[in-house]
């Protein structure tokens, strides 16, 4: 069985006198990607797509795997992933990456909310939505802490780390050529890019290091309550969302489209159990609605597609792509380009 030693053997000296010696911890914050409009090509920076699926680190511990999300919190709708990196050989590890479901050939965040509520193996087959684990670094592989080695030799450690196959895939990057690759992505209906800048170290913030290149507007936004329902629609007829600023929430509009009756109804019930009878968002917001409206604790996180930022805070053409329980309410805030 190949050992950690080994791996790092094939490393430049360099790069292994980064790797320190450490216990697996249980935890490691995960390293952010900040926004940014800049499109460019660069020989020291990678180009990886970027997915649209729930952030997922591994901790493989003498044969056993937990899947944690962002939040920490644990990811029990992927029991083929954890199976697959439980029987991986090798040292134990924590490695880093996306679980995603396709819905032909672009990743569908619906489609993979079939899987991240649940707790149940059996019913994680049932729903016969296929995922697949997309992973782009490690942290820690056989007792050693490989945060401080750069981006490149990562990369190179974690090809030698795992085998990869069926539901556990390596998470392609391209060098230098950003444009063009960006370009070819927003063709092809991706998300958009990760570029990542090849020396650097894991950093478990946010970090102009890595950098999001989007084809389309999308982000998290909190939920603050919603309107009821008109005619023969079921649930309600739209959500009230915002972002944290200066510790306040912003109302930053309704989005009532990208809902299917199920989801309608499901949500509707959960909403009734967190409802308050004060606007959760600052008084003097801009186009909040007055009547029909049942606000609730903003403890919801919605992911919504848009146009564009009108002139005074809010979407244009706003789209909802489903609920993230990967994200702390409390840390949604409007994304700027560089911020």
């Amino acid at each position: 069985m190949t050992v950690v030693s080994d791996l790092l053997d094939e490393l430049p000296p360099e790069a292994r006198a980064l790797a320190v010696r450490a216990p697996q911890p249980d935890w490691v914050a995960p390293m952010l990607a900040t926004l940014t409009e800049k499109r460019f090509s660069d020989p020291a920076w990678i180009f990886e797509r970027k997915l649209d699926g729930e952030r997922v680190l591994a901790f493989r511990r003498r044969g056993r795997v937990r899947l944690l999300s962002r939040n920490r919190l644990e990811a029990f709708g992927y029991p083929e992933v954890q199976e697959a990196l439980a029987q991986r050989d090798g040292p134990d590890f924590v490695i880093d990456g996306e679980v995603v479901a396709f819905d032909g050939a672009q990743t569908s965040f619906a489609k993979l909310q079939q899987r991240m509520k649940l707790r149940d193996p059996s019913a994680s087959a049932r729903t016969r939505t296929r995922v697949f684990y997309y992973v782009f670094d490690v942290v820690h592989a056989g007792g050693f802490d490989v945060r401080g080695l750069e981006l490149r030799h990562r990369k190179a450690l974690l090809r030698r780390l795992l085998a990869f196959g069926g539901p556990v895939r390596f998470t392609m990057h391209r060098n230098r050529d950003g444009e063009r690759f960006h370009e070819e992505a927003c063709r092809k209906g991706w998300e958009g890019l990760i570029a990542k800048r090849a020396s650097s170290a894991y950093a478990g913030r946010r970090s102009p290091d890595w950098l999001k290149l989007k084809c389309v507007n999308e982000q998290e936004f909190v939920i603050g309550g919603f309107i009821d329902p008109k005619g023969s629609r079921a649930g309600f007829g739209a959500l009230l969302i915002g972002y944290h600023e200066d510790g306040r929430l912003r109302y930053a509009g309704k989005v009532g489209t990208g809902f299917n009756e199920e989801l309608l109804r499901s949500m509707r019930r959960q909403m009734e159990g967190l409802e308050r009878d004060t606007p959760p968002f600052v008084r003097d917001a801009t186009g909040l609605p007055r009547k029909g409206v049942h606000w609730i604790e903003p403890k919801l996180v919605g992911q919504i597609g848009f146009a564009e930022w009108t002139r005074d805070g809010q979407l244009r053409h706003p789209r909802f792509q489903g609920l993230r329980r990967d994200k702390d309410p409390n840390e949604v805030i409007r994304e700027r380009p560089g911020g």
